[in-house]
């Protein structure tokens, strides 16, 4: 114990001494004084992390606390995995480096905290004896969700955080956003076709892309192994790598495990359905995939729907892991599109697609009501796939009794009128600039 107490000693005086912290701003305000546990949750890699450092420089800048008042830990440095006997370790390696210092005055940050068994009790009992200045980040929204519900009721505010938006990867690429000056508006175009194919992973777009098969190769293998696998105790490796595939394959599409179950059995791979179904929660709690629900008046029905559109939460993950995507830009599109209305959706609250005779790819609700409806369509100068496209949105208008309708396309835009229908054809870049 006394060697983990030195270690933490070391760890909490050198970030200290690496105060203020180099990282670009993001879009996410988080509150410096809410007097609640703040809680960030997103996809490894997505920039976390460095949300907590801006905070952390915005309280130092404003002077609402000193740099020997921060308490940051990283639960990922494999050094720092406790007992629950040992957590008491943290605050006793504070204490006596800072015995100056009022608990209730220090500000306690804890990322990766889902790497910490039984972190919960001992973040409550912090929040409860010592400061209410606590943050955590964790990279797995039901574990973080479920354990929070259970012991941290109440006490919480949450938010989570995604691979950046078009306008964030602006902001890192230094582009300049106002496409009416000379030359701009061709660079944001050029921009955003980089974009949707090599996606917004922060340290990717940083390094302009250099090695970036490379390094989504590696952020797949450490939330496959680290995330799913020796977190949930999965033997079945082959089954999991698998069924993964074949939700790449069917990116932006319903997709029905049960078919997925068969063509396993078919391949001679051993397992039950019922594991498929958690392998899809699994990798939709740690924001690797989501999926979209079917619109159903019935929450019931809803819920318990089988099949649900398929995505991924980054185009580079997607062409990455899966080549056939390099030249398929309207499934790359639709899945943009797809996370842009994700993160401004929390936890995915409000969000369907329509089926009937025909589809709409996305229907926006607020508090139960059908607010907007999205049609996203890579080439609308076809007038087949453009007739598709409305026909489905009127079908979608009149069950829904919504008149606030959309078709997304790269660069296009119009406004078209069909009976008394007024749909807005609109480019899909110029909206995510907003």
């Amino acid at each position: 114990m006394k060697e983990k107490k030195e270690l933490l000693k070391s760890k909490i005086l050198e970030f200290q001494q690496s105060i203020p912290l180099a990282c670009i701003p993001r879009k996410t305000e988080i509150p410096l004084n809410s007097g609640k546990i703040i809680s960030v949750c997103g996809v490894r890699r997505c920039g976390k992390t460095y949300v907590l450092y801006d905070t952390i420089n915005k309280l130092i800048k404003n002077k609402r606390t000193s740099v020997k008042n921060i308490l940051f830990l990283s639960f990922d440095d494999e050094r720092l995995l406790f007992k629950t006997v040992e957590f008491d370790l943290i605050l006793q390696a504070y204490n006596e480096l800072f015995p100056e210092i009022k608990m209730k005055d220090v500000y306690i940050f804890f990322d990766e905290i889902q790497m910490a068994d039984g972190w919960e009790p001992f973040v409550r009992r912090i929040y409860d004896s010592a400061t209410k200045n606590i943050f955590i980040s964790g990279s797995n929204s039901k574990l973080l969700a479920t354990e929070i519900a259970t012991s941290l009721r109440g006490r919480t505010l949450q938010f989570e955080i995604f691979p950046l938006d078009f306008k964030e990867y602006c902001t890192f690429r230094k582009l300049n956003t106002n496409y009416y000056l000379p030359g701009n508006k061709a660079k944001i175009i050029n921009g955003f076709q980089q974009y949707l194919q090599k996606g917004g992973f922060p340290e990717i777009v940083l390094n302009n892309y250099r090695f970036y098969e490379t390094t989504i190769q590696e952020y797949y293998h450490i939330m496959l192994f680290k995330d799913i696998v020796e977190r949930y105790d999965i033997r079945n490796i082959p089954v999991l790598k698998y069924f993964i595939s074949r939700l790449l394959a069917n990116l932006a599409k319903p997709t029905s495990i049960h078919k997925i179950y068969n063509e396993i059995k078919s391949a001679g791979l051993k397992t039950d359905k019922n594991i498929l179904y958690e392998l899809a929660d699994m990798l939709e709690a740690i924001y690797f995939t989501q999926r979209l629900p079917k619109y159903n008046k019935s929450v019931l029905k809803t819920e318990l729907a089988n099949e649900k559109k398929n995505y991924f939460i980054d185009n580079g993950m997607v062409n990455a892991l899966n080549y056939s995507y390099n030249d398929d830009f309207g499934k790359l599109f639709e899945n943009n599109v797809f996370q842009w209305l994700r993160a401004k959706m929390p936890f995915q609250r409000g969000l369907y697609f329509f089926k009937g005779k025909k589809e709409c790819d996305f229907v926006l609700l607020d508090r139960d009501k059908p607010i907007k409806l999205i049609q996203v369509c890579w080439n609308i100068s076809d007038n087949a796939t453009l007739k598709r496209e409305v026909a489905g949105l009127i079908e979608a208008s009149e069950y829904l009794k919504c008149r606030n309708v959309f078709i997304f396309t790269p660069e296009h835009e119009e406004v078209i009128t069909e009976g008394k229908l007024k749909i807005q054809i609109v480019a899909a870049w110029k909206e995510m600039l907003k």
